[in-house]
């Protein structure tokens, strides 16, 4: 049967349906298919379909794939609200969440500021003690000096902090360069990391991100484009990916109640898996479209960049005030 249906449909069009069977809503569906065996049984499926002729049963497949194909295209649509419901903007009656989720990672800032202040510290403690006990080695020789501070005299030669700290240092740091100002702080990790990329390019050159990035792009290397292109498209498929996850939990409603921890695993590995990746890589390649091309930007509309980074921030400003009221 399998083989008429692929020979009907000649064979760049096979690899087509091929293509679109190893999408999410091919799965989606396979997980209503099994619903319906689990409730009506193999046997009783199988009489039903083999009771049909053969051209209808041609048909009921193809139905079937044209089914998947068509509610796959339809999902694509909702990428864009799919990532703005993952990043915070969330409808009114949300707000109350939205609000403490925000004071949640306000705190967390704080807290991860606080543990960078401790390890600056012990690291600026630990160099002052590596510089005294160099100087008295200076000045009065290597044998002044105990057997314990010359065993710590060569641990601080090599590093001036524990391999743990340096380790807790870089996660720290890593964290604050994704998370934004306290004013722009958005209720989720995937909203902060896109935030921040949107507001760094403000905060470095006076350009607002929101407004420059349409024309920034029409002036980007193809390259660069493709780069953002591809980081982008898989941002996109790991929101479809938490969709159809979410979706995949209204088999459960049918006695499938194998797809609630189905669904719920498919979308936490959606979302802290793919979907944050996805966003750093994204933003981390807006960001480095304006460290490298946003002269590109200046020369189109025929402004001078300045060479002093604080007059570029003022004139930036001028420039992005410019791009969006025209004046």
């Amino acid at each position: 049967m399998t083989a008429k249906v692929l020979e009907s449909f000649g064979g760049k069009l096979a690899e087509q349906w091929v293509a679109t069977l190893l999408t999410p809503a091919f799965i989606f569906w396979l997980g209503g298919f099994v619903t319906a065996i689990q409730r009506l049984g193999w046997n009783t499926l199988v009489t039903r379909y083999t009771a049909y002729k053969e051209p209808l049963q041609i048909a009921i497949l193809v139905g079937a794939l044209c089914i998947v194909a068509a509610t796959a295209f339809a999902v694509q649509r909702f990428d864009t609200p799919i990532i703005r419901f993952l990043e915070g903007y969330w409808y009114p009656w949300l707000r109350p969440v939205r609000q403490i989720r925000i004071a949640h990672y306000r705190q967390h800032k704080q807290a991860l500021i606080q543990q960078s202040q401790t390890l600056r510290t012990q690291e600026a403690e630990q160099k002052a003690r590596f510089q005294a006990l160099k100087t008295i080695i200076e000045t009065q020789g290597a044998d002044s000096l105990t057997l314990a501070d010359k065993d710590e005299y060569r641990q601080l030669n090599e590093q001036l902090l524990t391999p743990t700290q340096q380790e807790n240092l870089v996660r720290i740091r890593l964290a604050l360069h994704n998370l934004p100002a306290n004013t722009d702080l958005m209720p989720t990790r995937l909203g902060n990391i896109l935030r921040t990329a949107e507001r760094r390019p403000l905060e470095k050159y006076g350009l607002d991100a929101i407004i420059c990035w349409s024309r920034l792009w029409l002036l980007l290397p193809e390259a660069a484009k493709k780069d953002l292109q591809n980081a982008r498209a898989d941002l996109n498929n790991a929101a479809r990916l938490w969709l159809w996850s979410i979706l995949f939990l209204v088999w459960a409603a049918f006695g499938a109640w194998w797809a609630i921890p189905l669904g719920i695993l498919s979308a936490l590995f959606a979302y802290y898996n793919w979907a944050i990746a996805a966003a750093t890589t994204y933003g981390d390649l807006i960001e480095a479209s304006f460290d490298l091309h946003r002269q590109l930007l200046y020369q189109a509309l025929g402004w001078k960049k300045p060479d002093d980074p604080n007059e570029e921030r003022r004139v930036g400003q001028q420039l992005t005030d410019y791009l969006w009221r025209g004046f």
